[in-house]
């Protein structure tokens, strides 16, 4: 059952109740999610954190709510579900700083805020669960200059200037390629940022690149998969796609596909399963008021507001080709060989086999 439907169904079940006169269950957290750009947050993060929750604890009632990119709107969320007694907020911010306001009001209230793929800068944030970004940040960049050579032209398409995770990526990313842009090894064409992670502006971005460069670009260092489809759209435009290598991160159903037709070359893959069963069981001692011990692995580096925030860091895996591919069907359970090999990826020798 995907995600929407299990909202539908727990949107029906609720108003039953309330009209029956039955109050909330005892327990309730809410996952609060940043946005629909991106598929994996509602199809993988957010289902497996309900399947998690259902599994471990099925007396906790779990509301999951979705931002679409606007912090008011992520805040006023925030603010209802402690109306409503949420005993734990799972946020996914969509701006790091801002999200640091839900932080605070949780602590004004006792409920402790665990913060999801993205950093709450915030003395209050109680938990986090993140991949090395800054390392995948550089397994993109490595990938591209694997894959071109002295004098290249490359083009950078960077996340959201809103979300902590961005620059870190960035930063990895530079990490490698710094020193071969100052020797001209490769040449920095054209870097822009994508606000909210919206492929379209992602897009507008390859196409003023290519329009810039006049079609001289031999590969794009992107920080995500939305940004990679973006930038395969704008040189199948050109006639150049599949001839220069993509990067890419969160190894999408999409990503996978072009992956297999060549149009893009590489992405990132975390374990989202993973990642949501210790935050299910983060949340689920911190309702019952448990010690972290045995879940945390340490402490983050100290966010904005100088805390270091007990974490637990989860490893990535580097997607490439068709090995890639087969990897992560093979290890991550909300993708099948069947979704992906659909549309052009069909005819592809991965999916005949």
């Amino acid at each position: 059952m995907k995600l929407s439907k299990l909202i539908i169904v727990a949107t029906i079940a609720m108003s039953g109740a309330m009209n029956a006169g039955i109050s909330y269950a005892a327990d309730m957290v809410t996952l609060l999610l940043p946005e629909n750009v991106n598929p994996r947050w509602e199809s993988q993060d957010a289902a497996f954190f309900v399947q998690h929750m259902k599994k471990l604890a099925p007396n906790i009632e779990v509301q999951v709510v979705n931002a679409n990119n606007d912090t008011a709107t992520q805040q006023r969320q925030a603010e209802q579900a402690l109306s409503k007694g949420a005993k734990v907020l799972i946020v996914i911010p969509i701006d790091g700083e801002a999200a640091s306001i839900i932080a605070d009001m949780g602590a004004d209230e006792g409920v402790p805020v665990i913060a999801y793929d993205r950093m709450i800068q915030s003395q209050n944030t109680s938990f986090w669960v993140q991949a090395d970004l800054r390392a995948s940040g550089r397994a993109q960049a490595a990938h591209i200059v694997a894959n071109t050579k002295q004098g290249d032209v490359l083009v950078m398409l960077k996340g959201s200037p809103t979300d902590p995770n961005a620059p870190t990526i960035a930063n990895g990313q530079m990490d490698v390629l710094q020193s071969l842009f100052q020797s001209g090894e490769r040449v920095l064409g054209y870097e822009n940022w994508t606000q909210g992670w919206d492929p379209a502006v992602a897009r507008q971005s390859m196409d003023q690149a290519l329009t810039k460069l006049n079609n001289n670009v031999q590969g794009v260092v992107s920080s995500n998969d939305g940004n990679a489809g973006a930038a395969v759209a704008s040189l199948a435009e050109q006639g150049m796609a599949g001839k220069v290598p993509v990067s890419g991160l969160d190894c999408t159903v999409a990503a996978l596909q072009m992956m297999l037709t060549g149009e893009m070359t590489q992405s990132v893959w975390r374990d989202f399963n993973l990642m949501m069963l210790s935050t299910a069981q983060a949340t689920i001692a911190l309702v019952n008021g448990d010690s972290l011990d045995g879940i945390v692995v340490g402490n983050s580096p100290a966010n904005s507001a100088g805390k270091e925030v007990p974490m637990v860091p989860v490893g990535f895996y580097n997607a490439v080709g068709e090995e890639g591919v087969a990897y992560v069907i093979e290890h991550d359970s909300s993708i099948t060989k069947e979704d992906v090999c659909k549309g052009t990826a069909a005819a592809t020798e991965f999916c005949g086999s």
